[in-house]
């Protein structure tokens, strides 16, 4: 089951947003977070795919979910304007927004360009 992240556990596993002006990753592994609310048909479509990943990559990619809804203050951080919006996170690089339905085959091809992994 994909994590749910308050702001207390992003600023835990994450980024503290808080302490540090520059990004700094806390993860050991590349992560995406995908930004979703309930209401949310797109997100719908994403959310399965989402949990596919996450049991295809288990061990090589974290996969989190922040509610938009419940989470404001983070969605505002990050600048979310439309949803289903997910965020890219390299171990050595700056993260890199997506937003929009993708499809499986594109999550894919993120973390092959992105994160430098294969399957």
């Amino acid at each position: 089951m994909t994590e749910h992240l308050t702001k207390e556990t992003f600023i835990e596993k994450i980024f503290d947003f808080e302490k540090e002006k520059e990004w700094n990753y806390k993860g050991e592994r590349p992560a995406i977070i995908d930004f979703y609310a309930d209401w949310c048909q797109p997100c719908k479509m994403v959310a399965p795919v989402i949990e596919e990943l996450n049991e295809e990559y288990k061990g090589l990619i974290d996969v989190y979910k922040i509610n938009t809804e419940d989470q404001q203050e983070l969605s505002a951080i990050f600048g979310i304007r439309s949803i289903p919006s997910l965020l890219f996170i390299p171990l050595d690089a700056q993260p890199q927004m997506a937003a929009g339905a993708i499809p499986k085959d594109g999550f894919i091809r993120a973390f092959e360009d992105v994160f430098g992994i294969k399957k």
